[in-house]
């Protein structure tokens, strides 16, 4: 052995041990004297804080992490040795021969789960059914059908076409999506009646006895992401409605094996790339607690089922390929975090139908993160992260916290028709709006960093930049409402477009003077401000004098001009700009001097905009003018 090779033990020794304390000492140094809670403490939508780091002594409250993965409670997974999953993509069968060919084809092109959505109008024949299954093993491919109220009638059919085809009904994999809390959540009542759907479910599960991993109860999670929760709600709520399952069905005589190994979760996952990742993990462990309360015969039933959904909430219509990116980190979220499947919805599904080139990016998503980025082949690889391992506790605990709240109300149902879980997630729906018309929560492209040159010139479906509602004639309680963040600038910069087609597009200027670091950073502000309208928006370089500026705001037909300076030059240059343009455009000043803005006001000026502004209101009041 050479001598002269160091040992590792002391060459770590070389770096001196820091104490938490030292670390806070020299935060505090560098801040200068401003609040550490302010600069640094993220507070979450999900109720609790973030810390700026975290360290070993942060875990030492968690009880779960000498666990192994497949060993309850499961936050480190439900499988041993790898993390594999499905991929899957959703078809629309209402065509039967189009849909069979289209199966066929994505099956050969890396998808191995379907989710095949029937017509809700029409009630299945076995006929029709194995039409659409013809050449799809049934053994090799997860199906899953989209079908409602008829997943009895389907339930029924898959069972005499396994028999008839003589499948291994072990290999058997897939679900129905039967579902009557969450129709009952966006519809405001039950199709029929409440004892009607959970006999229902009863007679599902007793259906499926020869298919021992097939799902028949469907708890869609996603509906509250998709109208605007919070993760710890979207979570704590899921949990609830699947309690509710557990409740309801056991009292009707069902044993707990029975129930729990028959439901399905299915998550949205959006862009809160970390919380995403502990939210799944959270889920696991406190599933596997709620379940276990009830006595089941052996641990495994415990375990969730869990298919992930790309989200709708965050996805936008103007600079659509963004959403790819968007997509791809939350494909990230759901697999690091353990999903058993996931479908990765087409970019352009908040406009229009997804076409064979966005299926393609979709489906290609998954297979690089799994073929080329080996996301399958390590279980649980967030464990044991000081972040990753606090943020899994701390949505556990907060999730918890509001289950229990709603278990106290009489639980999932009783406290909807009290109309407490609707006014959660409306409360947090209108802060996270507030934030995205403030830009304290950035939609790429949409509310940030606009395209300046693109335009919509068709007439698109008013429905796109509406919440879907789908309450019934009889509904007896407030409902869900699914909607996407971006739909208010949406319709704001729509209407711009559709004005522009038949009048001039709103021109905004940039009177761009005096420092030159202070002009351009304003500058640049002010342009990406005024364009999430789909105003033109001219930066101009620079003038030497106020006159030549005026001459270059008057030959560009500005109908807003946008003074670009520093504070101090503000108070000489502002007021002698406004004189001469008052009559000939909305002027404006970048920024907020507050050591002159009353000096400014007094003299005429009355709009601002800066980084405090209400980018979305502002922006109404000036198109309201103008278009």
């Amino acid at each position: 052995m050479d001598s002269k090779k160091k040992n590792p033990a002391k060459l770590f020794s070389e770096f001196p041990l820091v104490s938490t304390e030292q670390w806070e000492e020299k935060i505090k140094k560098d801040l200068k004297g401003a609040d550490y809670d302010k600069k640094l403490i993220w507070k979450a939508n999900e109720n609790f804080n973030v810390k700026p780091y975290y360290r070993s002594e942060d875990l030492k409250d968690i009880s779960y992490l000498d666990v192994f993965p497949g060993n309850f409670p499961f936050a480190r997974g439900n499988k041993k040795n790898k993390n594999d999953w499905y991929i899957r993509q959703d078809i629309d069968a209402k065509d039967i021969k189009k849909a069979n060919k289209k199966a066929l084809d994505v099956l050969m092109k890396g998808i191995n789960s379907l989710g095949l959505i029937l017509d809700d109008k029409t009630e299945p024949s076995i006929e029709g059914i194995e039409r659409l299954l013809e050449n799809i093993f049934a053994d090799a491919v997860e199906l899953n059908f989209i079908c409602g109220d008829y997943s009895f009638k389907v339930l029924e059919i898959i069972e005499t076409l396994v028999k008839k085809y003589n499948r291994d009904l072990e290999k058997i994999k897939g679900s129905v999506d039967f579902d009557p809390l969450g129709y009952f959540s966006l519809r405001g009542n039950f199709r029929q009646s409440e004892e009607f759907a959970f006999d229902r479910c009863v007679e599902l599960i007793k259906k499926a006895n020869h298919l021992p991993h097939y799902r028949v109860i469907a708890v869609n999670g996603q509906i509250f992401n998709n109208s605007g929760s919070s993760i710890v709600e979207e979570l704590a709520f899921s949990l609830a409605a699947g309690s509710e399952y557990l409740t309801q069905l056991t009292n009707r005589g069902l044993t707990i094996d029975e129930v729990a190994l028959r439901i399905k979760f299915n998550f949205a996952v959006g862009s809160n790339y970390f919380m995403e990742i502990a939210k799944i993990r959270a889920a696991r462990t406190l599933w596997a607690n709620i379940v276990n309360a009830y006595g089941p015969e052996h641990i495994g039933i415990t375990q969730i089922h869990i298919h992930s959904v790309t989200s709708d909430w965050n996805k936008t219509i103007y600079d659509p390929y963004v959403n790819m990116l968007r997509t791809t980190t939350e494909a990230m979220s759901s697999i690091i975090g353990g999903t058993d499947s996931l479908m990765v919805k087409g970019f352009n599904t908040a406009y229009e139908k997804p076409t064979d080139f966005s299926e393609r990016i979709a489906r290609s998503q998954q297979l690089l993160l799994k073929e080329e980025s080996y996301f399958d082949k390590v279980v649980d690889p967030a464990a044991g992260s000081y972040y990753i391992e606090n943020l899994t506790n701390s949505i556990a605990e907060q999730a918890w916290k509001l289950f229990l709240e709603v278990d106290e109300s009489g639980g999932y149902l009783e406290a909807f028709k009290k109309g407490f879980i609707q006014s959660k997630i409306k409360e947090t729906s209108r802060k996270k709006d507030l934030d995205i018309a403030t830009r304290k929560e950035s939609l790429l492209g949409t509310n940030q960093f606009p395209n300046f040159n693109e335009h919509i010139e068709k007439e698109l479906n008013p429905a796109i930049f509406e919440p879907k509602n789908l309450t019934g004639n009889e509904t007896i309680v407030e409902t869900l409402k699914p909607y996407r963040g971006a739909q208010a600038f949406e319709i704001l910069r729509y209407k711009t477009d559709m004005f522009a087609i038949k009048n001039k597009r709103p021109v905004v200027f940039m009177f761009t003077y005096g420092n030159p670091a202070k002009r351009k950073a304003r500058a640049i502000f002010s342009c990406n401000f005024f364009a999430c309208a789909g105003f033109e928006v001219i930066d101009d370089p620079g003038c030497k004098t106020i006159d030549e500026g005026i001459k270059s705001c008057i030959n560009a037909k500005a109908d807003i001009v946008v003074i670009c300076s520093s504070d101090d030059e503000y108070t000489e240059i502002a007021p002698k700009i406004f004189d001469k343009l008052k009559d000939k455009a909305i002027v404006v000043v970048a920024g907020y001097p507050k050591n002159i803005i009353d000096d400014l006001k007094a003299k005429g000026i009355q709009h601002f905009v800066h980084v405090k502004s209400n980018v979305l209101e502002t922006l109404r009041e000036f198109q309201e003018e103008l278009c």
